[in-house]
């Protein structure tokens, strides 16, 4: 009896008011990721049921979410009524080439302005970062003037070379906000064991700048991929060198005037799905790229 009295007995407390609250609001906050995803997603879903129905089936109310037949004939005739294979080809070249482009001449420009020191190096920031104030309607016709000068219309240059120019004052700023969050030490040991700047940039920057390269070469990706405007201005003389965004465009007019829905939808189901690909594979990198990037001002 003595050793049982000796014994203390802990009360087991209830929640409080304070953590049911704030289960309630972390509740609160899941439903209301959850609604906002499916309100985004929606369309998509309707986008991918709308290319497996019928034309009479893509209209009928109230709306069939399960297709019913599924016609998978509806994507291989999309395919066969334009050239998408052409179209595709010419995409490709145009992102390959942008790719490494923009990720290699972006990470030189970030390196220089994070890194290393000269005259005016924040006032030149500044006049870089002011680039992105201009919306790029301004900028068109003086553009096309130019380019029309050098005679490059209904050429792929003024798609690819610019972007040897830099890369972008985004890509740049993004860049240089990760490599200003690297450690000195590392640069300060590979200068005193003879490394050159180059070798610096090459050999130890650039493999520890993976998520913020990935984050560049995906925003990239989805630019050039959805570009219609520059096409458009620059290469819609020649069908034959049509991209994936203007080839999907003119599709409506393939039907003498009369709108496919069916093999439009298969279509632009089909040209989004590398996005939806690509995003998925590198959003890791995507995610700790933007989130790496902005620990340092």
């Amino acid at each position: 009896m003595t050793e049982l009295s000796s014994v203390s007995i802990i009360p087991v407390s209830k929640p409080g008011k304070k953590l049911i609250g704030e289960r309630l609001w972390r509740a609160f906050i899941w439903a209301l990721l959850v609604f906002g995803a499916a309100v985004m997603i929606l369309p998509f879903l309707w986008l991918l049921t709308s290319s497996l129905k019928t034309q009479l089936a893509i209209f009928r109310y109230p709306p069939q979410w399960i297709p019913n037949p599924v016609r998978f004939q509806n994507y291989v005739e999309a395919w066969t009524t334009k050239p998408f294979g052409v179209y595709l080809r010419n995409t490709a070249l145009i992102l390959i080439l942008n790719e490494i482009a923009i990720v290699g001449t972006s990470s030189l420009c970030a390196y220089g302005f994070a890194r290393i020191e000269f005259p005016g190096k924040n006032f030149w920031f500044g006049v870089l970062l002011s680039t992105m104030m201009l919306p790029g309607i301004v900028l068109m016709i003086p553009t096309f003037v130019i380019f029309s000068r050098l005679h490059w219309v209904n050429t792929y240059y003024p798609l690819i070379i610019p972007a040897f120019f830099g890369g972008g004052a985004f890509n740049i700023f993004l860049l240089r906000q990760f490599f200003r969050t690297l450690p000195e030490e590392l640069t300060d040991a590979a200068r005193i064991d003879g490394c050159s700047e180059f070798g610096i940039f090459w050999r130890i920057m650039m493999p520890l700048a993976k998520p913020a390269l990935a984050t560049v070469a995906v925003f990239t990706f989805i630019g050039t991929w959805n570009d219609y405007m520059g096409p458009l201005l620059y290469l819609s003389k020649d069908p034959n060198k049509y991209t994936v965004a203007l080839g999907l465009a003119t599709f409506r007019s393939a039907f003498l005037g009369r709108t496919r829905w069916d093999l439009l939808m298969a279509a632009s189901t089909m040209m989004i799905m590398p996005i939806i690909v690509i995003y998925f594979l590198a959003q890791r990198y995507f995610i700790q790229g933007i989130a790496v990037s902005g620990l340092k001002g």
